[in-house]
């Protein structure tokens, strides 16, 4: 099962928002931490399960100049076990 979502950083949070979903964390390492708890507990990720979560950066929240070198700048895909 796959899930896809938006990377940004608001100035102090990484935030990942996707269908019915909105993390923040302030480093990476936890808003993976953050966004595998959410989904145990809402139930979208069942024990023994496991979700790869695709995160495409927003481009926006860089340098229009940046942009045109940029295109995949940081998209990451973060794998979460149940």
């Amino acid at each position: 099962m796959n899930l896809d979502c938006v990377l940004r950083h608001d100035g102090r949070n990484w935030v990942a928002e996707g269908r019915e979903l909105s993390v923040a964390a302030p480093t990476l390492e936890e808003l993976d931490q953050r966004l595998a708890e959410r989904l145990r507990s809402s139930g979208q990720l069942a024990p023994g399960k496991r979700l790869q979560v695709f995160m495409a950066f927003d481009n926006s929240t860089i340098p229009q100049w940046i942009r045109q070198y940029a295109q995949h700048y940081f998209n990451r895909i973060v794998t979460v076990t149940g």
